[in-house]
């Protein structure tokens, strides 16, 4: 069955492709990480608090990223930045992680490839894409996006990693290099995001925006993003939601 597409009323373009926020948007990063750094620890006779390490590790992601944005730093791609973050988070818990071999540090680092997807998404996911182009519009790179997506069953269309677009959310050329590789305009693409300050910047850059509630991303305690904070065009509580709202 056909259907019209969406339009967009920010942007007055029927919508061709929903694009998502990745981390805390369609996987769980924090049960995640949480789940492998337990397992590391136990493995390796550590003590370790596995939720306050995965949110220290997280904790570092975005001042790594801003020395690229700023230009102090050439692109450098996501997994060496989580490379080099695992560093100081190790030390920060009192584990040196000279005293680990480089194979298992690879591994712990990894675990941004296998995060788990909200229970959500796949079928969320695949909804949309019966009648949407659907892909990643992460800061991660293409060959975590890849990893996660095969681990986690995400129905991708298209992944277009920030080793693509050579830069980071939430510059613009992020957003319209993206749509660039898709020859679409960017009022025709559609980002879908957990995280207002991701739509506030897609937005100026001319896309099309949908909130997707995640309330319990940072944990029980979350403060941040609990509803929409802005006029988006569409706003959810679950992928599945969001899809009925486009029509799919």
């Amino acid at each position: 069955m056909s259907i019209q597409p969406y339009r967009s009323p920010s942007t007055g373009r029927r919508v061709r492709a929903v694009l998502f926020d990745t981390f805390g948007t369609v996987v769980d990063w924090r049960a995640g990480v949480a789940r492998e750094a337990a397992a590391f620890a136990m493995a390796h006779g550590h003590t370790l608090d596995a939720e306050a390490f995965a949110d220290r590790w997280r904790a570092l992601y975005q001042p790594a990223m801003e020395a690229i944005r700023t230009g102090q730093r050439s692109f450098t791609k996501l997994d060496t930045l989580h490379s080099e973050n695992l560093d100081q988070a190790l030390r920060h818990v009192g584990i040196d992680p000279d005293q680990l071999s480089s194979e298992i540090l690879t591994e712990l680092n990894k675990s941004w490839h296998r995060l788990p997807a909200w229970p959500d998404s796949v079928e969320g996911l695949a909804r949309i894409r019966r009648h949407y182009v659907v892909g990643p519009l992460s800061n991660g790179n293409t060959s975590l996006l890849l990893d996660m997506a095969r681990n986690a069953g995400l129905p991708w269309d298209v992944i277009i990693g920030s080793d693509m677009t050579r830069t980071y959310k939430p510059l613009p050329q992020a957003y319209l290099r993206t749509a660039e590789f898709l020859d679409l305009e960017p009022g025709e693409v559609m980002l879908a995001a957990a995280h207002n300050s991701d739509l506030h910047a897609s937005r100026a850059a001319g896309l099309a925006t949908a909130f997707i509630a995640r309330p319990t991303e940072h944990g029980p305690g979350q403060v941040a993003d609990l509803a929409p904070e802005g006029d988006w065009d569409l706003a959810a509580s679950s992928i599945p939601e969001l899809a009925d709202r486009l029509g799919a």
